[in-house]
């Protein structure tokens, strides 16, 4: 069934394809692709320290561009699974999608970039040091299996709407339940920036995301705030989430940013709190750094890092790192 309605959907929206064709001349052209996250780092907590070298994440990908209208990207994401297990590296399918745009309406079908934070992301900049507030403690995954449009009215207002799967890209299950979000972003003013996004998935209880943004950017200077709520966590009645995460970025130069960021995570009646004093638990993140560019494509960046449990008498956690991403 949930296959069903994904096909349909995709199928509706691909049908305005062969309507928006031009005669102009167009060459198709594609282009490989590739990130890499990688840091050395040093952890405090409780008067002991641990400090290694850490690859985080290797992202290889492919783009090719039909026509005007019509693209394909497919990217594999190969990192640490911290599962447990004996594997060291994974690798999984981060996107593999074919991509309708034209005159303001955009669909994406496979395995596609979600809704629910991929404009914080881009607004906290800075993936490479630590992931969104939504990502980081799993209120939502990036990527999922299913088909999204959008369609931007005019430069003031757009809206849009998800499918999926429901359980990400690292884990494609198949089940009757799928995920269904709307979003709607709005520019007020020139360089002013809100989003409310809401999304449902159906078990044995109804889980929920809520997730409202505000963001100001310019040049040198960019600040964003987001709230976030998760209704009936992992299916369970009850066991609610909440959160804000504040960031601001600022650049003096072409090659030098400083940034900082606080997350709060909080739960219903403290249901979260009890536990080994990580961010899967209740607390709260400090990130203060400065990101260096010698070159295009290159970023190193010191970081400091608090965390701060809920729970009493867990040790506050201190991290200095030097995080370093290199795209091509």
């Amino acid at each position: 069934m949930k296959s069903k309605v994904l096909l349909t959907f995709a199928m509706l929206c691909m049908g305005l394809i062969g309507m928006s064709q031009t005669s102009e001349e167009f060459k198709p052209e594609g282009k490989m692709y590739g990130a890499v996250f990688t840091n050395f780092y040093t952890t405090i907590s409780d008067g002991e320290s641990a400090s290694g070298f850490n690859l985080t994440r290797l992202e290889l990908g492919y783009k090719y561009q039909f026509s005007t209208t019509l693209s394909a990207k497919a990217c594999f994401d190969i990192e640490n699974p911290k599962d447990g297990g004996s594997l060291d590296f994974t690798a999984f399918a981060r996107n593999a999608y074919l991509e309708y745009s034209d005159k303001g309406f955009t669909v994406d079908f496979g395995v596609i970039t979600a809704n629910a934070f991929n404009l914080q992301e881009n607004y906290w900049g800075y993936r490479y040091v630590s992931k969104s507030f939504q990502d980081l403690y799993k209120y939502s995954s990036s990527r999922d299996l299913g088909v999204k449009a959008a369609y931007k009215f005019n430069k003031a207002i757009s809206a849009d709407v998800f499918i999926a799967n429901g359980e990400g890209y690292k884990s494609m299950q198949k089940d009757s339940a799928l995920r269904v979000g709307f979003g709607a972003t709005v520019h007020p003013v020139e360089k002013m920036t809100l989003r409310a996004y809401y999304d449902f998935i159906s078990k044995d209880e109804t889980m929920s995301t809520l997730a409202l943004f505000a963001g100001y950017a310019t040049e040198q200077f960019s600040i964003g705030f987001e709230y976030n709520q998760r209704n009936n966590t992992s299916f369970v009645a009850g066991e609610d989430q909440s959160g804000i995460s504040t960031y601001f970025k600022y650049k003096p130069s072409k090659k030098v940013s400083v940034f900082g960021r606080y997350d709060q995570r909080m739960s219903k009646d403290d249901w979260n709190t009890a536990g080994d004093g990580g961010v899967k638990y209740d607390g709260s993140l400090f990130i203060a750094g400065m990101e260096y560019n010698p070159v295009k494509g290159v970023r190193l960046a010191p970081t400091l890092t608090g965390w701060s449990p809920a729970e009493d008498g867990q040790p506050f956690t201190t991290g200095l790192l030097l995080n370093c991403e290199i795209k091509f």
